[in-house]
């Protein structure tokens, strides 16, 4: 099943549900997707064991992955025209779970590093939280890979930068595992379309003073020369990017005058 993406998530005006779906009470896994045609098959052949409803949001894959995909029956396809970035596949993905009524969205990566079978384990943490994030480095385990040291660097500096400025206490700010129930997505104003499209997210959460717990994932790396895309590959461009991602969306919370209320945060080992 193919479709096209969507206008915008946006916190004023939702996104309006679709009359010719019928609703759903349950929980959708989606997976955005470019250049995966070495990975996809394998990947959602799990998925599809763990989640009764999936989404992949292909944004503008030019290896072959489209055609994989659309080879499926299994599961069901937004193409995106053209690359956007990774933050416009997830707020596609948004929007298609609020607007075909799913009580929430499990979403995990295309390439290996996210294990379908912990997909239960998200949303029965959902029960007591708004937003249930994978932590890579709450819990060691056996087998575990050892991070590019750019970016565990990164990861650290934008994490504790993230606690300091929102009161939170992550662990790991970026990692793409991650269980949201859709009535918390609404309160959220998300237009950031790239890689820093997490750290937009939680300056929202925290307006939004949404209940966020951590469980632990395995660390897993199987591609260690993943592109960012241009001169994002660079460390240095990377981290002021997020930086200024970061100034962005708390002067827009500003602007809105949301401030950022006593927190709720519990970890989960």
């Amino acid at each position: 099943m193919t479709g096209s993406p969507s206008n915008g998530l946006n916190r004023a005006g939702n996104v309006a549900p679709d009359p010719m779906a019928s609703r759903s009470t349950g929980w959708l896994a989606a997976l955005p997707v470019y250049n995966e045609v070495g990975y996809v098959d394998g990947v959602l052949d799990e998925v599809v064991r763990y989640a009764a409803d999936v989404l992949v949001v292909n944004d503008g894959s030019n290896d072959g992955t489209a055609d994989v995909l659309d080879r499926r029956s299994d599961v069901t396809v937004i193409h995106h025209p053209k690359n956007r970035g990774y933050g416009a596949a997830l707020i596609t993905a948004f929007e298609f779970a609020i607007s075909r009524g799913y009580a929430g969205l499990v979403t995990l990566d295309c390439d290996g590093q996210h294990q379908p079978k912990r997909i239960p384990e998200f949303i029965a943490a959902a029960s007591d939280a708004d937003i249930v994030s994978g932590s890579r480095y709450l819990k060691v385990y056996d087998g575990d890979d050892a991070p590019p040291e750019e970016r565990l660097f990164i990861n650290r500096r934008i994490t504790r930068e993230l606690n300091q400025r929102l009161g939170f206490d992550l662990t790991d700010a970026f990692c793409g595992f991650k269980a949201y129930r859709t009535s918390a997505l609404q309160h959220l104003d998300i237009t950031d379309e790239g890689y820093a499209m997490p750290l937009q997210l939680w300056v929202e959460a925290a307006a939004a003073d949404l209940r966020v717990i951590e469980i632990p994932v395995p660390l897993i790396y199987l591609d260690l020369e993943r592109s960012f895309g241009g001169s994002l590959d660079h460390a240095e461009t990377r981290l002021r990017y997020y930086h200024q991602v970061l100034d962005s969306a708390f002067a827009v919370a500003a602007a809105d005058g949301r401030d950022f209320p006593g927190r709720d945060i519990a970890l989960s080992v």
